[in-house]
């Protein structure tokens, strides 16, 4: 168990190798810090951080650099996390206001993550489970075909065009107005039950012409939504100037949906969650650190950064934070 002290000199080495991106000497800690204490007591104190793993020496003659063992614990220990600037905090609500839907939020979401953290950002489709009907319609475009367009809380929009055998505007607003009872301001699985039904209550004379159009909304509604992860940021892991040796197999990871699926299903919770260098399962992660949250009413989907084990990470945890409820707030009062 390191004593208060000792974890002051880890805090003090993340902070300068996150800032400098060079090994730190025990001088420069006492210097910069202002442990008081004798640069020979932070020596000590490095000597059983490096004994216990906590900090590494890359070459002879060199200062220390965390390991990931040492991330961990300062990310564990971290007394708060460092709240965003106001600047930062107008940034993330003028970027996302006026969104239009979800397409549109998980893009903005994305590249704001991009920017703000200056990593890898990886968004995750919102998965439809509460996904609710916000309205139907039908249209008659020629005697012989109509629309059927249904919209979705969520912001997906379907249309589908049929062949009419009726022309009949009366018949087909009636017809509309009942489907739209049994389905707007539903769920998306309770209005697809209540659809499964609406054929056979009819009269036999009005089904042959209500059934196509009740499949096209069943298929409009009950269309499970694609697994899909947008990425942004590439360009940062280049900037990072830390994956000389490890680049390769990160890039072709971060090319695989699958993968990615899986990256924030392991890192993501109910609130932030750090993943750090071989804590990473997923090949080709584990020279990174990821940082992610769930978000949404279930938090079934999820949304994060991911890059260098030299990250700042109170800075990278309060931005993912922020976004994730900004964006689950949003989805809430769609």
């Amino acid at each position: 168990m390191l004593d208060d002290r000792k974890l002051d000199v880890l805090k003090a080495i993340v902070t300068d190798y996150v800032a400098s991106r060079e090994p730190v000497g025990s001088k420069a800690l006492v210097e910069r810090h202002r442990l008081d204490v004798s640069a020979a007591t932070v020596r000590n104190d490095m000597a059983v951080l490096e004994e216990e793993g906590y900090i590494a020496q890359p070459h002879t003659s060199a200062g220390r650099i965390p390991t990931d063992k040492g991330y961990r614990l300062f990310v564990d220990r971290l007394a708060q996390i460092k709240p965003l600037s106001p600047a930062e905090r107008s940034a993330i609500t003028t970027y996302l206001n006026g969104t239009a839907d979800v397409d549109d939020l998980v893009t903005r979401t994305v590249r704001l993550l991009a920017q703000l953290t200056r990593q890898v950002a990886i968004v995750q489709y919102p998965i439809a489970q509460r996904t609710v009907v916000r309205h139907v319609d039908l249209l008659l475009l020629t005697p012989e075909r109509l629309m059927v367009i249904v919209v979705q809380s969520s912001g997906r929009v379907d249309q589908t065009v049929l062949e009419s055998p009726s022309s009949d505007e009366g018949r087909l607003q009636a017809l509309r107005n009942r489907v739209a009872e049994a389905i707007v301001g539903r769920a998306t699985a309770d209005a697809a039950a209540a659809l499964g039904t609406f054929v056979d209550a009819l009269a036999p004379d009005e089904r042959p012409y209500a059934a196509p159009v009740v499949a096209a909304v069943l298929e409009a509604i009950a269309a499970e939504p694609a697994a899909h992860v947008v990425v942004a940021g590439l360009p940062n892991l280049a900037a990072s100037q830390t994956f000389e040796t490890n680049l390769r197999p990160l890039l072709e990871a971060l090319e695989e949906q699958v993968v990615l699926m899986r990256l924030l299903g392991e890192a993501a919770g109910d609130d932030v969650t750090v993943r750090i260098g071989e804590e990473n399962t997923t090949e080709g992660f584990r020279s990174a650190s990821v940082i992610a949250a769930g978000y949404g009413a279930d938090l079934s989907a999820s949304l994060g950064v991911l890059g260098p084990t030299r990250m700042d990470y109170p800075s990278h945890i309060a931005a993912v934070r922020a976004v994730a409820r900004y964006v689950s707030r949003f989805l809430s009062q769609g």
